[in-house]
């Protein structure tokens, strides 16, 4: 019986679909579903896959909706236990789904587990072994550019990167699906952290192997729409997931850590963008969307801040 539905967001990336097709197509397991969800591509991506996959449920939408919403049109399409989320611009190995369906289910409290992501014109190096927040408001991948034998443990970890994890259907009823209005960035490590603030556990497989191109859909690591966005879903995430009080405690790391990245973005001509952002952060920030304090969310609150402090220095590992 099908477990996992496999589910692709595309937008323009038909350059890099034939090789994460073939890659799906030799797994060792084969209780999984297909689902690409085409963003409003223009460049030939939904008629490549209905010629040369047919067997894949091809999703199209008119324009671009954002990561987010294109997510969750997969998860309500999809009716499998399981969820593997996959960027259009990997290329998983033939134990991929097998491992990663294995890694969920030995870990009874998790809500998503995250594949060893390494860097596909670099293999030996990390992309992505987990995703990390800080009390100064960075959120950046464990182990990038790091030697990938040097993360061979399967851990805890803060949120999973969607580019390559697999999440509990069920829970979703108690997450909420993705959140849209983050459109691209950071939506993962929003439901991540919703997950733990609810007692869910996030955990890194490294035994689950993808390689990642990066940046495959926006186009380079830094530009204008990834730092507005970027920026913007901080100040929002920030916002939702801590309460008044952390948001206090947190406050004078918070103000040194967007600052230094005005900084940084300004240099490379982006701090107007940063700027802009963080401004819209504030204006989508809604109290309908806040997640509500609660006192038996004590023990969740403490054990996320004591993480936020020690990933102060783990960034910089």
């Amino acid at each position: 019986m099908q477990q996992v539905s496999v589910i692709i967001p595309n937008y323009n990336g038909k350059k890099y679909l034939e090789s994460l097709m073939e890659a799906l197509s030799v797994q060792t397991c084969r209780h999984f579903e297909v689902i690409v969800v085409d963003n409003g591509s223009t460049d030939g991506s939904a008629a490549f896959l209905y010629e040369q996959y047919p067997e894949t449920r091809v999703l199209c939408f008119p324009e671009n909706l954002g990561f987010a919403r294109a997510v969750n049109e997969g998860i309500r399409a999809s009716s499998l236990p399981y969820v593997l989320l996959l960027n259009n611009d990997t290329v998983p190995d033939r134990e991929f789904v097998r491992e990663m369906l294995q890694a969920i289910r030995r870990h009874k409290k998790a809500f998503s587990c995250q594949a060893r992501m390494m860097q596909l014109h670099a293999p030996e190096l990390l992309d992505d072994a987990g995703d990390c927040y800080s009390a100064l408001g960075w959120a950046f991948a464990r182990g990038k550019g790091k030697k990938a034998d040097r993360y061979m443990e399967e851990q805890r970890i803060f949120s999973s990167c969607a580019g390559a994890a697999i999440y509990r259907r069920k829970l979703f009823s108690r997450t909420g699906l993705f959140d849209e209005e983050h459109f691209a960035y950071l939506e993962d490590l929003d439901i991540g952290y919703r997950a733990r603030l609810l007692g869910y556990e996030n955990w890194y497989a490294p035994k689950a192997v993808v390689l990642h191109v990066g940046s495959g859909t926006s186009g380079s690591r830094y530009n204008q729409f990834k730092t507005r966005y970027s920026s913007r879903n901080n100040v929002y995430l920030i916002y939702k997931n801590m309460p008044a009080a952390q948001i206090i405690l947190n406050l004078p790391l918070l103000a040194a850590g967007f600052g230094i990245k005005l900084v940084f973005f300004t240099f490379r001509g982006l701090g107007r963008e940063y700027l802009a952002g963080i401004k819209n952060g504030f204006s989508i920030s809604r109290r309908d969307k806040k997640l509500p304090f609660s006192l038996t969310r004590l023990p969740a609150y403490a054990r996320i801040q004591m993480e936020l402090w020690k990933n102060l220095f783990l960034r910089f590992r």
